[in-house]
């Protein structure tokens, strides 16, 4: 097909704006799917997708489209819109020319509408406004439009009102897409580079390869060069998906496919990595991405019915399907052999726990997610420490950084009062307040990251009554007074449960804890002392009471002294248990940390 009939384009917008229900209508008008295929979320083919009603994975498309006559190939990728999935909306923008910037007609702009438009623009994509759900009772597309316009510079005139649940204007969004979005600049004739931007493991075929052609033909039986790691492979199988992967012998520049090549060794594909022909290589890599920078970091050990290798394993197939996932082997006391694990965000941490679960069959042991830190050194040296286990000695520290966020709020007006306190009991910083509307305010504040990985979102949904939305990057890593805090569990540190905490909270967060601890850790037949410490300084206490049994029941009558010494026999064998007895402690204790924030 002539390359100037061809759109690459990413559909952007906030969570549950109606990304995917817009793509499952475009392929219906376009006839990639008949009437009877259609459903809700097809590009959704994960079952955690379809439960949460979220995309996890951008889906890539190619559909067929009429126009005036002529027909045009749309390839059009479907991203996510929760903020831990940012990484995949940036690597989709990468292999496109344009962005359809999907809002809602109801709830106007959020603040993944802003941060994505903003990251398309950096990627220089052109961009068409779609105000969506204009079915809805609620609706109000012109005010939304203005709200666009005044947001991202895009005429309120030049927005597409449509609905993907009633099929109406999708005609009109698709004849804007063909008129308003650029087709790709690539050189047909120039020698082959292509861009990866994902890939997956398939048990029969080995690595399935996703990419976008800019420059070149690819086909089958062609020996490709990985520019990154000067691999080598023959390609034996191609095709488009069309939803569906359909066969085909050529990609041509500008086209999005996948191609198969009997590769088996899972680390030697790299996503952003360029694709070139060995016998022909291109020179010059594509530009690629900047490797996903990890916030949450949590360690993950086999649970009682997993062995190590098979989590190993089970991890290294994840990562080939998303590579924003990090994990290094570690040992604990308490849990033995397992993986530290880095992720974009909490709920980045909850997809990948239920994946392991469900697609390989991983019984996960979690601790509680921390976020990384930097260490100076009293030799002048930097470290970063993403666990409060790696902390070294006081007498070695100088200072400890912790990252801090600017994060966006987007609220209704009349919450202001309850966001501002809530963000001040975090140790926010006040930065700005920008009024979209007279009754919609953006907030803009400096926060620790570790002040808001918890529970920060549940209660800034509760104080704007479900309207309040957030959207926050990484600005960097400032001095802070913070200390270790070690949870000592029959007077042993467990190094799993230990914490870094600001020396403020350290005392409310420490007595917090070890009430949750108490809780959750069972009465044993000794008295177990829970203690949350910073250095040898014990700052709070709670005792679990030991199982008795009422020795001095069948005991009645005569002197005292009988009953005293049966209930010495019986203090003198719980001491002796005590010495040598081991305190189990369940999985819940470790998430304890978790719900240990102010009440």
């Amino acid at each position: 097909m002539d390359q100037s009939h061809i759109r690459n384009f990413s559909i952007i917008a906030h969570i549950d704006h109606g990304k995917s229900t817009l793509a499952d209508r475009m392929m219906l008008l376009a006839g990639s799917i008949t009437e009877r295929e259609f459903k809700d979320q097809i590009l959704d083919s994960m079952d955690l997708e379809r439960e949460r009603g979220i995309t996890i994975k951008a889906s890539a498309v190619t559909m067929e489209y009429e126009h005036k006559g002529e027909k045009y190939m749309l390839n059009v990728i479907d991203t996510p819109g929760h903020v831990d999935f940012h990484y995949e909306v940036s690597r989709s923008l990468a292999a496109c020319e344009g962005g359809l910037l999907v809002v809602d007609a109801a709830q106007g702009v959020e603040a993944q509408t802003v941060a994505n438009a903003h990251l398309a623009e950096n990627c220089e994509l052109a961009l068409a406004a779609v105000i969506n759900k204009i079915d809805l009772p609620a609706a109000r597309p012109e005010d939304v439009a203005m709200e666009v316009e005044n947001l991202v510079c895009i005429p309120a005139e030049d927005c597409v009102f449509t609905s993907a649940k009633t099929g109406e204007g999708i005609e009109n969004m698709l004849e804007a897409i063909v008129e308003k979005l650029p087709p790709p600049a690539g050189d047909p004739n120039g020698k082959l580079r292509a861009l990866i931007f994902d890939s997956q493991y398939d048990d029969y075929r080995g690595v399935v390869v996703y990419l976008r052609v800019f420059d070149g033909t690819l086909k089958v039986g062609d020996k490709v060069k990985m520019l990154g790691t000067r691999d080598e492979y023959v390609i034996a199988d191609m095709g488009k998906f069309m939803p569906k992967q359909t066969k085909i012998n050529k990609l041509h520049s500008g086209e999005v496919g996948y191609f198969v090549a009997h590769i088996r060794t899972i680390d030697t594909i790299h996503v952003g990595d360029t694709v070139t022909l060995a016998g022909d290589p291109a020179t010059d890599a594509l530009p690629g991405y900047e490797p996903p920078k990890q916030m949450v970091y949590s360690d993950f050990y086999p649970g009682p019915s997993t062995q190590f290798p098979d989590m190993r394993d089970a991890l290294d197939k994840l990562k080939l399907n998303d590579s924003s996932l990090t994990y290094i082997p570690i040992t604990s006391d308490a849990l033995g052999f397992g993986f530290r694990c880095g992720f974009l965000g909490m709920l980045h941490m909850e997809i990948v726990q239920e994946r392991l679960e469900r697609e390989f069959n991983i019984e996960v042991v979690q601790t509680a997610p921390t976020v990384p830190y930097e260490v100076l050194l009293n030799d002048g040296t930097v470290q970063e420490v993403d666990a409060a286990g790696e902390l070294p000695d006081a007498n070695f520290l100088e200072e400890i950084r912790e990252p801090i966020v600017k994060c966006d709020l987007i609220i209704p007006a009349d919450s202001v009062g309850n966001v501002m306190q809530l963000c001040e009991d975090r140790r926010a910083t006040y930065q700005k307040t920008e009024y979209l509307s007279t009754d919609r305010v953006i907030l803009t504040y400096k926060i620790p990251l570790a002040e808001i990985i918890y529970d920060f979102y549940d209660k800034l949904k509760s104080g704007t009554r479900g309207y309040g939305t957030m959207d926050f990057e990484l600005i960097g890593y400032f001095k802070e007074d913070l200390v270790k805090m070690d949870i000592l569990v029959n007077n042993t540190a467990v190094d799993a449960l230990s914490v870094i905490v600001h020396r403020s909270k350290a005392q409310i967060r420490g007595r917090a804890l070890i009430q949750k601890l108490r809780k959750e850790i069972t009465r044993h037949q000794f008295e177990i002392p829970l203690q949350a410490a910073i250095g040898t300084k014990v700052i709070a206490r709670e005792t679990i009471r030991a199982l008795r049994k009422n020795v001095t029941a069948k005991c009645y009558g005569g002197d005292i002294s009988r009953k005293r010494k049966l209930l010495e026999k019986q203090k003198a064998g719980k001491k002796r248990m005590k010495m040598v007895g081991n305190v189990e402690i369940p999985q819940k204790a470790f998430m304890a940390v978790l719900e240990s924030g102010e009440e």
